[in-house]
């Protein structure tokens, strides 16, 4: 018992230069460092002031508030400025999470002592009501902030879409209003809205960037054309497909816009045949790659079957493909016909059809492609093979499901292997399916 309290008075006490308390240390750490390294040279009180505080840097919260209260030295540099411009808040309900919440007290502190500080800020909160509006709370205080990048994250299900509109829209725009520097959003989820988006653009026009906001169903068409109207920066964005639009693009490609390097479009429905999609046109596909010669355009599909109809009849600049649903062999071979800048193509699903025809056309006509997965379909070995011969060694990335190939008369899944091996100039072997 005696050795255990002494224990205690070592880890939460300052560090002294009496024999006592070097016998202490070396209990504490002499598994780690030589005893007579401890006796020499070890002395936590007088480190170099970069090295505590690149330790700091890399201590959970938790810990480097209790780090804080060691000596007088390590508590000022525990309120260095440099140590609080990248700060997550955890918000959890303790019953309804697993996240580890950031303690309120501490909170506060950091409001207090070091909100025109912080520059790379994200919330993370679970599932519950609470949590999220303990973010808005928080987002409303931070009235001398200078935010560089701004993260609203729900670890379950979207929680911020649960509270009250007009409290997240105005919390958000004190940020939004205060910071005049916001170059990264992300706000994924949220009841965000046009007239929050307007002061977004109001006081951070020259310095936007980025803009995440997929899922936000307040914000329309006219919402986002603002922001491409007067941020002429903009270089990332993702958003869900139905607000994108022909004007938008045609927005994106004027003269005064700089050049865009990834739009990410997020094409949702929750039933079948619920969202008629609307078609963009060519010409306004065209105006953007034509200003943005590089630009990713990133599509992610979950849709039915039956509500494709709108995509891919005509030439499309999109680059990578990921389909979460099936996706019948007729949009394949559009995507084959009109798709010819495709990179990366991952389909999940697809009717038990073999989809030989559908990837050798992929192969011929979309010279770009260097990533292929597929998931439940089928493909026949010779089929498969003839599409890596013509893909060559350009193809960096190709996983396929075992059960994806089906042998034939001339080539069985022992000798498929060593023929996609040879073409692709590396060692191949299909995916195998878990058994657990």
């Amino acid at each position: 018992m005696k050795r255990a309290r002494q224990k205690v008075v070592v880890e939460n006490e300052a560090p002294q230069t009496s024999q006592k308390s070097k016998k202490q240390k070396t209990c504490l750490y002499g598994s780690v460092f030589g005893e007579s390294d401890l006796h020499t040279s070890m002395d936590w009180g007088n480190l170099p002031h970069h090295v505590i505080l690149r330790i700091f840097q890399f201590l959970p919260l938790v810990d480097r508030a209790r780090a804080s209260s060691v000596c007088r030295r390590w508590n000022e540099i525990f309120h260095i400025p440099d140590l609080w411009r990248r700060f997550e808040f955890e918000l959890s309900q303790p019953a309804t999470s697993y996240l580890k919440s950031t303690h309120p007290d501490l909170i506060q502190q950091i409001i207090k002592r070091h909100a025109d500080h912080l520059q790379y800020v994200s919330f993370k909160v679970d599932s519950s009501t609470e949590s999220a509006e303990a973010a808005c709370n928080i987002l409303s205080q931070l009235v001398n902030c200078s935010i560089k990048t701004l993260g609203l994250i729900s670890t379950a299900k979207p929680s911020f879409m649960n509270v009250a509109k007009a409290h997240f829209a105005s919390a958000l725009t004190v940020v939004f209003v205060n910071s005049k520097s916001l170059s990264s959003i992300k706000i994924d989820d949220t009841p965000l809205d046009d007239p929050s988006l307007k002061v977004l653009v109001a006081n951070n026009s020259d310095t936007l960037k980025l803009l995440k906001m997929s899922s936000c169903p307040y914000v329309s068409p006219a919402g986002i054309l603002c922001v491409a109207d007067q941020c002429h920066g903009l270089k990332e964005l993702a958003l869900n497909y139905y607000i994108l639009s022909d004007e938008l693009l045609l927005a994106l490609s004027s003269e005064k816009h700089v050049d865009l390097e990834h739009l990410r479009i997020d094409v949702v429905s929750e039933n079948p045949g619920q969202v008629e999609f609307h078609t963009i046109k060519k010409q306004s596909w065209d105006a953007l790659v034509k200003h943005s010669p590089k630009v990713n355009i990133v599509m992610y599909f979950f849709l039915y079957e039956e509500e494709f109809d709108a995509f891919f009849r005509e030439e499309t600049p999109v680059t990578h493909l990921y389909f979460g649903r099936a996706v019948s062999k007729a949009m394949l071979g559009r995507i084959g016909m009109n798709c010819p800048r495709l990179i990366e193509l991952v389909v999940c699903a697809n009717g038990l059809q073999p989809l030989d025809d559908e990837l050798i056309r992929i192969a011929e006509r979309c010279k770009n492609l260097t990533a292929m997965g597929l998931g439940e379909c089928e493909v026949t070995c010779r089929g498969f093979i003839e599409f890596v011969k013509m893909c060559g060694g350009r193809l960096t990335q190709l996983s396929i499901m075992e059960e994806v190939l089906i042998p034939d008369n001339d080539y069985s899944l022992d000798r498929l292997h060593l023929e996609v091996s040879k073409h692709l100039g590396r060692m191949w072997f299909p995916d195998m399916m878990p058994t657990w």
